[in-house]
């Protein structure tokens, strides 16, 4: 049986080195179109940076080593150009000899992975990029020469690499189209994040566009011009599947190739893998661009299982992902709140910040945690979590959750792990699990830091439970201080409030604010706690700054 395979990076290698290790007769033949396969290019942005020294440390194969072990042909610097279904033939040209060839198949692997996005600025061509080897050895060459940088582009890859060019000693400019950086997160939960980058003394500038770049320059829309020796275009990706639709694949309107549960394309001798490839999403079961290395490799598993005759199943995504820059770990998992609203979903929506140990323990870091909830089902739509320590272990635990179908509330129930230098004894996701538990049973309800300017417009009174030490330290304007210790001695004055207006009550992060919202009901007094408290709601000012 003859399995060529296109890509030699995640899907690819993984899907080589099952079938080997299921198949030992099998003719596999890799081609990879860069000078090396199995690199770790989600290290690419620390060897930059030189987190990373040693360059040798990315490249996890060899060609030569994949021959010894495994007995596959891979043929490196050599372009798969045209994919022939009748004679099942692909036909490829090794690029340092300019010469063509044809492989047969009898399976045939499309793991080509995606190219970043270059958009149509005038001087783009010196704006470099990183997604290969090749790419990180151009990058650190110019770094070497450089003073200045302009980072275009503010999702994971741009955030990473300008923490690294920092690192480096650069003065470095981000620009972001957008108003935020790291789309996957809610604008409130990003604020710490730019405060960060500012931090770092990184020239951000969001909501902007760059219009031209030139030799030691970069325009912006406004007419500003940012000193760039070095420009770097970390803009976004798209899928490769050039290859696919000149072969007469199916594709999504997006340019993502299609494949049914078993990996195969609409030619059932050919399947795909990666990030060419549309995923389906866990939450709405659409299809889906999502451009993840752990589904990568978890997809060329699949891929050797299927055509060695067994039948597993594609499982759908949730976009689990992490980034650390600048001290912080911003985390998500599932859709966020914009998704949600964009799509018309209703939804029930949780803010904490707890410490990710317990805070009698030295070293305690403040987190803010975000859980998005179905209030029909309870299901768990999504999750963030940003903070200096503890966030990928709790966006892990509850990705685990979303993939096992456990509600929301059941995250109250969670036995995990404690020890006062881990974690709390009520772990920060099991009191997730308690505050959707007691919004879906108890009469409390909440209000969000951006419905609350429209409330206190429609009339709403709104009580701040905190010290008056907090309060004089910065407080929502309009609020009325009322220490939650208090409460008690001073129903009066909430009733005279009430009898102007609904009564919300907020607190520093929301807990002082529920108990505060219980003690009011139970003296006749309908209340609502703000989410989050005065922590989320100047996050989301912030933000909106």
């Amino acid at each position: 049986m003859d399995i060529v395979i296109i890509g030699g990076v995640a899907a690819g290698m993984s899907a080589a080195a099952r079938l080997r290790r299921l198949d030992e007769t099998a003719r596999i033949t890799v081609v990879e179109r860069s000078g090396n396969i199995s690199f770790a290019n989600c290290g690419l942005p620390y060897h930059v940076g030189g987190v990373i020294e040693q360059r040798s440390a990315l490249l996890l194969q060899t060609p030569e080593a994949m021959k010894a072990r495994f007995d596959i042909d891979v043929l490196v610097r050599t372009e798969a150009t045209a994919i022939d279904r009748e004679t099942q033939q692909v036909t490829v040209r090794n690029l340092d000899r300019d010469s063509t060839s044809s492989l047969h198949y009898d399976h045939l692997v499309l793991a080509p992975g995606a190219s970043p996005v270059r958009p149509p600025i005038p001087g783009i061509e010196r704006a470099l990029a990183l997604r290969n080897v090749e790419d990180v050895d151009a990058m650190v060459a110019a770094v070497g020469h450089a003073r200045t940088a302009v980072v275009i582009g503010g999702g994971f890859i741009g955030l990473e690499l300008v923490e690294n060019l920092v690192e480096r000693g650069l003065e470095v400019s981000m620009v972001e189209a957008t108003a935020q950086v790291m789309a996957p997160l809610d604008p409130e939960m990003v604020s710490p994040v730019h405060a960060a980058i500012r931090a770092a003394g990184v020239d951000l500038h969001l909501g902007a566009a760059v219009t031209a770049i030139g030799e030691t320059d970069v325009t912006l829309a406004d007419g500003r011009k940012l000193p760039a020796d070095l420009v770097v275009a970390a803009i976004g990706v798209r899928p490769e599947s050039s290859l696919a639709r000149d072969a007469g694949l199916t594709l999504t309107e997006r340019g993502a190739i299609i494949v049914d549960e078993h990996l195969r394309t609409s030619d059932p001798r050919i399947l795909a893998a990666g990030d060419a490839v549309a995923k389906r999403d866990a939450i709405s079961g659409e299809q889906v661009f999502v451009p993840l290395a752990q589904t990568a490799n978890l997809q060329g598993r699949r891929i050797a299982d299927v055509i060695a005759g067994r039948t597993p199943v594609d499982r759908p995504v949730l976009g689990t992902a992490i980034v650390g820059a600048f001290g912080l770990q911003a985390a998500t998992v599932g859709w966020n709140e914009k998704r949600l609203r964009a799509e018309h979903r209703t939804y029930r929506a949780i803010h904490t910040h707890p410490l990710d140990h317990a805070g009698y323990y030295p070293g305690a870091a403040s987190l803010a945690l975000k859980l998005l909830v179905d209030p029909a089902t309870d299901e768990i739509l999504g999750a963030q979590a940003v903070g200096a320590k503890g966030a990928d272990k709790r966006i892990d635990v509850i990705a685990t959750a979303m993939a096992g179908g456990i509600t929301a509330s059941g995250l109250a129930e969670l036995e995990l792990a404690y020890a006062p230098q881990f974690a709390s004894a009520k772990d920060p996701v099991n009191m997730l699990g308690f505050v959707d538990e007691n919004l879906a049973t108890e009469t409390t309800r909440s209000i969000q830091w951006h419905e609350l300017d429209e409330a206190v417009s429609a009339g709403a009174r709104l009580v701040d439970v905190r010290t008056p030490g907090e309060f004089a330290n910065g407080a929502i304007p309009g609020a009325v201080n009322i220490p939650v210790d208090d409460l008690r001695s001073r129903l009066d004055d909430v009733r005279a409030l009430a009898e102007q207006g609904p009564v919300l009550v907020h607190c520093a992060v929301g807990i002082r604010g529920h108990i505060a919202c219980r003690i009011l009901e139970a003296n006749g007094i309908q209340a609502r706690n703000l989410d989050g408290g005065f922590r989320t709601w100047d996050a989301g000012q912030a933000a909106s700054a």
